[in-house]
């Protein structure tokens, strides 16, 4: 089975959890060997780094809230994203925002299938990667069922509605998410771009904060309980 790592969680001084998601049956929790309780243990724990993609064989029973790993290796190594400070950080900050976001227990291919090109796309970039996750997270709405609705744009003219996740020619009036026309178009703009033109999309600090913000609270209104996240601010003072 194929899986990426979103979390490791220290369980026993010989055992490690890591959840991860997998082509197979979604969102998992693996019980990896660690430490010296096996000669292979350091090994595994090395493989299962957050956003790793594994292949694994576990011993899968249906009713078992865990699962314990008994061989694992690298599927697709990273050459860059381990060495580029830049690159780590943007990983670290999609494992936790995956880790929030990736909660169901079923087969989605195409949501896999997008998360490794994604990975695998960022490692090899050669480039400016500022608004790779700006651009990660716009795409994986529709993937998640949230894509917003581009019908209703209007440049100059459109605001865009966080609740209804709809461009609205009037000002929502009953709650505070939404954008004006200036943001909304920004918004308009980022779905429509893809990692490989992702760099046509200049912003300036405040501006890349300011839509990094508007997607997490986006995210937040459509997905429940999905909290605050740490690895933001790094993010922020990373492209200052």
């Amino acid at each position: 089975m194929r899986a990426i790592v979103l979390r490791t969680i220290k369980f026993r001084d010989t055992q490690v959890i890591a959840d991860v998601y997998t082509d197979q049956q979604g969102r998992m929790s693996l019980l990896v060997p660690a430490g010296h309780a096996r000669r292979t243990g350091g090994r595994m724990v090395q493989i299962f780094q957050p956003m790793s993609i594994v292949d694994f064989e576990a011993d899968i029973r249906p009713r078992a809230t865990m699962h314990r790993v008994k061989e694992a290796h690298l599927a697709l190594p990273y050459t860059d994203i381990p060495f580029s400070p830049t690159k780590n950080a943007i990983a670290l900050f999609l494992a936790e925002f995956l880790t929030r976001a990736l909660r169901e227990e079923a087969e989605n291919a195409p949501l896999f299938a997008y998360l490794c090109h994604s990975l695998q796309w960022l490692d090899m970039a050669p480039g400016d990667v500022a608004n790779y996750h700006l651009v990660f997270l716009m795409r994986l709405s529709r993937f998640l069922g949230l894509m917003p609705n581009l019908d209703g744009h209007r440049p100059g003219c459109s605001c865009f509605d966080l609740m209804t996740a709809c461009f609205t020619s009037v000002v929502p009036q009953t709650h505070r998410y939404y954008l004006l026309p200036e943001e909304a178009d920004h918004l308009a703009l980022l779905m429509r771009l893809s990692f490989r033109s992702m760099h046509l999309f200049r912003m300036n600090r405040q501006q890349r904060a300011r839509v990094l913000d508007t997607i997490l609270t986006f995210y937040r209104l459509h997905l429940a309980d999905m909290p605050e996240l740490k690895s933001t601010a790094v993010l922020h003072e990373l492209f200052n």
